[in-house]
């Protein structure tokens, strides 16, 4: 897909409304003095042509100061990731290997087919990890070594372990609202989780005996091939419309043995279309007028 070139604050602001939830935004704030902003346009447009799931905008700060304010971008270039009008992230300067790495962490690795099949293998959902807050979240009885923050990004090495016994409590929280269709869960068939327990909207993290003993919002057995296969186990959509934390309580493994490992854990949904477009009234606005 060709980079949208803006044409100035009110475009911005009809592109940004226009775009689906779930549609990731990489937004290249640029200027046309900006040598390093030169440098890497060309890499910017490959890259748009490349993840065609993506929707590549590029904004000339000149051209489009009140968003660029907005934003808080400082320095050109600056490249900023938007989901449902959340800025996840940004990364600062011509770097196409960082740059290109992001969009792979933020989107995935795979370019969308002629056919537009989401990679999720859910049609209209994605997967929800950027939408983590990871400050906010937690494990209770993760190894020292291999900690929850090793299962969250795909295609890595990394790994969460536990560390006394073969339980896990994983209390993630969002930065936003959102509808849960589906959970993915890698792990190894012998050691990987059999019976999950999920909780939703707790004002707090659970402990052992309470996430034992307390009735869940589902309960899930799973085999083997459901924890090999990366297919993604349908949840009880219904139950799972507003959700802005969630615990899982792993309580054994496949073999019963002592160590659970999770490879890669994820949810497959879509935000909660919650957006205020008062909220966009700086943008969209002429200069010089009230805000």
């Amino acid at each position: 897909m060709p980079v949208i070139v803006i044409r100035d604050d009110q475009h911005f602001a009809t592109e940004l409304a226009a775009s689906p939830a779930t549609k990731l935004l990489v937004v290249d704030f640029t200027a046309t003095w900006c040598g390093p902003c030169q440098r890497i346009s060309p890499v910017f447009e490959r890259l748009s042509n490349q993840f065609t799931n993506g929707l590549f905008l590029k904004v000339d700060v000149d051209q489009c100061q009140e968003t660029m304010h907005s934003y808080s971008v400082e320095a050109m270039p600056t490249f900023v990731f938007i989901r449902n009008r959340v800025v996840l992230t940004r990364v600062r300067g011509a770097d196409p290997t960082a740059l290109e790495s992001k969009i792979r962490e933020l989107i995935g690795s795979d370019v969308e087919t002629g056919g537009g099949q989401s990679e999720t293998g859910v049609a209209g959902h994605i997967e929800l990890n950027t939408f983590i807050n990871k400050t906010q979240s937690e494990c209770l009885n993760e190894s020292d070594e291999h900690s929850l923050s090793g299962c969250l990004t795909s295609g890595s090495n990394a790994y969460l372990e536990s560390d006394c016994d073969e339980q896990l409590i994983i209390n993630l929280a969002f930065n936003q609202p959102l509808k849960l269709h589906s959970l993915k869960i890698m792990a190894p068939k012998d050691n990987g989780p059999k019976t999950i327990k999920l909780f939703i909207n707790l004002p707090k993290t659970l402990d052992f005996d309470e996430s034992d003993s307390m009735e869940p919002i589902q309960k899930l057995d799973l085999s083997a091939q459901d924890i090999s296969s990366g297919t993604p186990i349908a949840l009880r959509y219904v139950k799972f419309q507003n959700v802005q934390n969630i615990l899982i309580f792993v309580k054994n493994n496949q073999s019963n043995t002592e160590v659970t490992r999770i490879d890669y854990l994820s949810f497959i949904g879509s935000p909660v279309s919650a957006t205020n477009m008062s909220d966009f009234k700086r943008i969209a606005g002429k200069k010089g007028e009230s805000h």
